[in-house]
């Protein structure tokens, strides 16, 4: 058993029969006291686990677990919620659509996808990152973010990955201002070379940004005076799934 898989084991078992102490971890594991007591330490520093009892220290899991969870369970009913819109979209348009959460770590992550059937369209790997600044949902959730988280995320430096990437802090300001005014926004090669795409954010019944939803596009088939076209169009994809998630 390797490293990794041993203490993610070990996890489970901690979540099957805490509060557990070493010896009987030892026991249904089949691992040495040793081994086990290592990779409970690595658990409890990385804030999963905590010690419980005072003579004999036994383990359980921390909130950490219950948080996780619960962004599990929100992502999976944000995909439920999500698909009906975006297939709409997908099939009014025959472009890529695409849904996105924020990381937390300044940071747009892309969980769904419903692709284009056109032979030239863009191609989007689920589980792949980008930075928010630079990408069409990205930029629109930063435009509902609080002053003060907005602020967090601008403060860390743009990677300029093409040409026509923003790096610039006031005019990465100026198009979320604009996004914010407009409801979506554009994204034209930023992110690659190549490919345009529209976004919007969704947000949770408090109005606070959960997701972006985009029309991710080649540039062939997208020019700035059709923006406010695609805008309307993925703003009310965006209020679709808004909607959905509390109904």
């Amino acid at each position: 058993m390797q490293g990794v898989q041993r203490v993610l084991y070990l996890l489970e078992l901690v979540s099957e029969h805490q509060p557990v102490g070493v010896a009987d971890l030892s026991r249904a594991s089949g691992l040495p006291k040793s081994t086990v007591q290592r990779a409970l330490g690595a658990l409890a520093d990385s804030g999963w686990i905590q010690a419980v009892g005072s003579e004999h220290t036994r383990w359980e899991l921390t909130s950490q677990m219950l948080l996780l969870g619960r962004r599990a369970t929100q992502q999976v009913d944000l995909r439920a919620a999500a698909l009906g819109p975006m297939r709409e979209l997908r099939d009014l348009t025959d472009e890529t659509v695409t849904l996105q959460v924020p990381d937390g770590n300044n940071r747009m992550v892309l969980i769904e996808r419903l692709d284009s059937q056109q032979p030239v369209r863009t191609v989007n790997l689920l589980g792949a990152s980008s930075p928010m600044p630079i990408t069409s949902a990205g930029i629109a959730v930063l435009a509902l973010m609080p002053e003060e988280e907005l602020n967090r995320v601008l403060a860390e430096p743009v990677p300029r990955l093409t040409s026509q990437t923003i790096t610039d802090p006031e005019r990465i300001r100026a198009g979320i201002d604009r996004a914010r005014e407009a409801g979506y926004a554009v994204n034209t090669g930023q992110n690659r070379t190549g490919v345009c795409a529209v976004g919007a954010a969704v947000v949770d019944g408090a109005g606070v940004p959960i997701a972006g939803v985009g029309v991710s596009l080649p540039e062939s088939r997208f020019t700035l005076e059709q923006a406010p076209w695609w805008g309307s169009r993925i703003r009310a994809t965006a209020e679709a799934i808004t909607a959905a998630l509390s109904d």
